[in-house]
């Protein structure tokens, strides 16, 4: 490509720049992660994509949390970037606010309304889309924990172990309280931030050979092999304690959260491992029914 001879020196590196740009931002794609398009992926080339509730928008996104022309994608000279059009709920990148605009780089997570992407780029984005694909499969994608998927194939290997080598097995289910009232009161915003904090304190706590998942809605279960029903009663009320004593504060505002726990210890009369987690959940039913913010097994 030339460049006329009467452009001044910055206006030839600068479109040079921009050839360069739209070189890189060939091999980058966003990954729905969460939303009504999970795994979707959309190519992004030279040209700026729009996100909006607006039917007009090449990433439509129908809900009330984002706005009409909520932000906008558009080729950078490190490849992309992402720009809030000052939205009424903001944009959020790897659980940061955008002020404005910033870069993209492969691997960084973009939060708009409900739904959240993941931003890939570089030589290899075949590979890492078919990884985040499977990882899709397994992984929760707002709270990054295993998802029911993988719990329950956790668990039933776990419960057969148990059963053949005659073993502790314990499960722990747990249940936000009042959690309805964060998101009514405060947006899903909020909701989403504090489902996402409950989690980072569960995987601190969590051990290698034990499972953390998240089991649906406000609801998570833990799998604890070969702990005992003390050790599941000390495991259940030191969380229960962490979440209770942490502070959750997000765009200004802060909630009280407490968790109602129930667990459940494997024995001889269960033949399936839906049996443990039944028994579980009818425990945690009941510790919300004696006053939430409790344990019973």
């Amino acid at each position: 490509m030339t460049t006329p001879d009467h452009l001044d020196a910055q206006t030839r590196i600068t479109s040079v720049r921009e050839i360069a740009a739209r070189g890189r931002s060939r091999n980058a794609c966003l990954v729905q992660l969460r939303g009504p398009q999970m795994g979707h992926r959309l190519e992004l080339g030279g040209r700026n994509f729009s996100v909006g509730r607006d039917p007009g928008n090449d990433i439509i996104l129908d809900s009330d949390s984002v706005s009409r022309r909520h932000a906008r994608i558009e080729p950078a000279e490190a490849g992309h970037r992402i720009v809030d059009n000052f939205s009424t709920n903001g944009t959020y990148l790897n659980e940061v606010l955008v002020q404005g605009d910033a870069p993209l780089r492969s691997g960084d997570y973009v939060q708009i309304g409900e739904a959240i992407f993941k931003y890939l780029s570089g030589d290899n984005i075949e590979v890492a889309y078919h990884e985040e694909i499977y990882r899709l499969t397994i992984e929760d994608g707002l709270t990054k924990v295993p998802n029911k998927r993988a719990l329950m194939d956790f668990l039933d290997r776990e419960f057969s172990r148990a059963r053949r080598h005659t073993r502790s097995l314990a499960v722990i289910m747990c249940d936000l309280d009042h959690f309805k009232r964060v998101n009514d009161d405060f947006g899903h915003l909020m909701g989403d931030y504090v489902l996402r904090e409950v989690a980072k304190l569960a995987k601190a706590r969590i051990r290698q050979e034990e499972l953390f998942a998240r089991y649906g809605g406000e609801e998570f279960c833990a799998v604890l092999p070969e702990v005992d029903e003390s050790g599941a009663v000390a495991f259940a009320e030191d969380f229960r304690k962490l979440v209770g004593g942490h502070h959750f504060e997000f765009e200004g505002n802060r909630v009280d959260i407490t968790v109602s726990i129930g667990y459940a210890m494997a024995d001889e009369t269960m033949t399936k491992p839906e049996a443990l987690l039944l028994k579980a959940d009818e425990n945690l039913y009941r510790a919300k029914h004696a006053g939430r913010n409790r344990v019973i097994g």
